[in-house]
């Protein structure tokens, strides 16, 4: 008798291991609902940023753990949800904020994108390891600046290099934390998920 651990399949996310083979519809609109407001819900974990328009917050750490845990199919559904029924009117954006009018819209859209990504990434095994999650970490907070500073600087007539120093600079730090928090969960979790076996 073999005591080795069982293999995860490749090409697998962590919601891919829900036991749910008769139910995997209902299963997906459940988990793409919870993504969406467990993403509301960390938006209101929210620190005014003195001099920015943008807050710390933990919704950007919810995106892209939703992201790697669903994949890129049912990330950019949960995201996509979060953004549609925050600009439709939700009070869930961050500090409980709505609609349209936002200078941080742009961050909301490029959640929606790094979410997507991060969670293809995931499928290819960039979140297995803590280099791979380190990298997942680091793309996807780029792509969500790529998208949220220029909308910052246009929503809010700032110059590109005011809307760096508001809305990009002051969040780095924050990012390393939520990267290595990152980095320390999503390969541990696979390490006990493949131990199960």
């Amino acid at each position: 008798m073999s005591t080795a651990a069982a293999p995860v399949r490749s090409g697998a996310v962590l919601a891919d291991l829900l036991p749910a083979a008769r139910h995997r519809y209902a299963v997906d609109a459940a988990l793409v609902l919870g993504g969406a407001a467990l993403t509301g819900i960390a938006a209101q974990i929210a620190v005014p940023v003195p001099g920015s328009p943008v807050p710390v917050t933990g919704q950007t750490f919810a995106a892209l753990l939703i992201g790697t845990a669903l994949g890129a199919r049912r990330g950019f559904l949960s995201l996509a949800l979060y953004a549609l029924v925050g600009v439709a009117g939700m009070p869930w954006f961050a500090e409980a904020s709505s609609g349209w009018s936002m200078p941080s819209l742009g961050y909301v859209f490029g959640m929606l994108l790094a979410a997507t990504v991060v969670g293809a990434l995931a499928r290819r095994g960039g979140d297995r390891s803590v280099l791979r999650t380190a990298g997942t970490m680091v793309l996807g907070s780029a792509i969500i600046y790529a998208i949220g500073v220029p909308y910052l600087a246009l929503s809010t007539g700032m110059s590109l290099s005011a809307a760096v120093a508001a809305g990009l600079t002051p969040f780095l730090i924050g990012d390393a934390l939520k990267a290595a928090l990152a980095m320390g969960v999503l390969p541990t979790t696979w390490k006990l998920l493949g131990r199960r076996g």
